[in-house]
């Protein structure tokens, strides 16, 4: 294991690059901080490049099994080096590099309660980062992100998931590749939108499955408003008129997941 102890050091400059969406995309690393985030990963078979540690931040006495865990290049830093490469209030002492998954559409599965989560140009890292959480929570084979507008990689996007990022598929894709891939499999669109007439809780959403969610400003766009199989709402009795995206796609898993639970009983 190395230490560094200078800002100047190369591989603390890249550190800090590769918080911006540029240097993410060209070198196609990107950071995971964070004790529960970086085992989730290791655990996932993530590739990793390097990792940097601070043992003063460390919070338990499970650090070193996880660092033995890992493959890569070590190095340990000074406090106000980890510092200054950690995004959070709180370091734990742990962040790695790591290589994107290069994962397609054609390493998705489909079974007759397959459930996929569509999520199109979702704009803000933190109900991207929830969206992949109840994901993961309900067991769904996969996250098909389209025309996006959050890289999947950025670090808050990492930090949100809890590292469910590395527990279920995530692929990015066009929205037309998309719906094409969910009509070649038989997979139900199902389009949540305001302007729907039936209620989540009336539609049939028992079968192989993809709920397509956009944006709280803008909605869906007409590509999945028309190819969609059925369109469902929210019902709304206060004076908005949406809900939070990430908090619609948990209350739209949980009743697919309770239509498929009890339809096994």
């Amino acid at each position: 294991m190395d230490k560094l102890t200078s800002a100047q050091n190369p591989r603390i400059k890249q550190l800090v690059r590769l918080k911006d969406r540029k240097e993410r995309d060209e070198t196609t690393l990107f950071l995971i901080e964070g004790y529960r985030e970086i085992k989730r990963a290791a655990d996932g078979n993530v590739h990793f490049h390097s990792l940097y540690i601070c043992p003063e931040f460390f919070l338990g006495e499970n650090e070193d099994a996880l660092i033995n865990q890992i493959d890569c290049d070590l190095f340990e830093l000074p406090k106000h080096l980890f510092e200054k490469i950690s995004y959070r209030d709180r370091p734990d002492g742990l962040v790695a590099i790591a290589h994107q998954m290069q994962l397609g559409l054609k390493d998705l599965k489909v079974n007759k309660t397959s459930l996929f989560v569509v999520a199109e140009s979702i704009e803000k890292p933190g109900n991207l980062g929830t969206i992949l959480r109840s994901a993961d929570a309900v067991g769904a084979e996969g996250v098909i992100v389209c025309d996006r507008c959050t890289d999947i990689y950025n670090p808050n996007v990492v930090r949100a998931s809890v590292g469910t990022l590395f527990t279920i598929p995530v692929i990015e894709a066009k929205g037309p590749d998309a719906y094409t891939w969910l009509k070649n499999h038989n997979v139900q669109v199902v389009a949540a939108t305001p302007s729907a007439l039936l209620e989540y809780t009336e539609a049939d959403l028992s079968g192989p499955l993809a709920i397509v969610v956009g944006t709280e400003q803008l909605g869906l766009t007409d590509l999945w408003m028309k190819a969609a199989d059925i369109q469902v709402k929210i019902p709304m009795k206060g004076v908005a008129d949406s809900l939070n995206v990430a908090t619609a796609t948990t209350l739209l898993l949980y009743e697919a997941l309770r239509q498929r639970k009890h339809r096994l009983l």
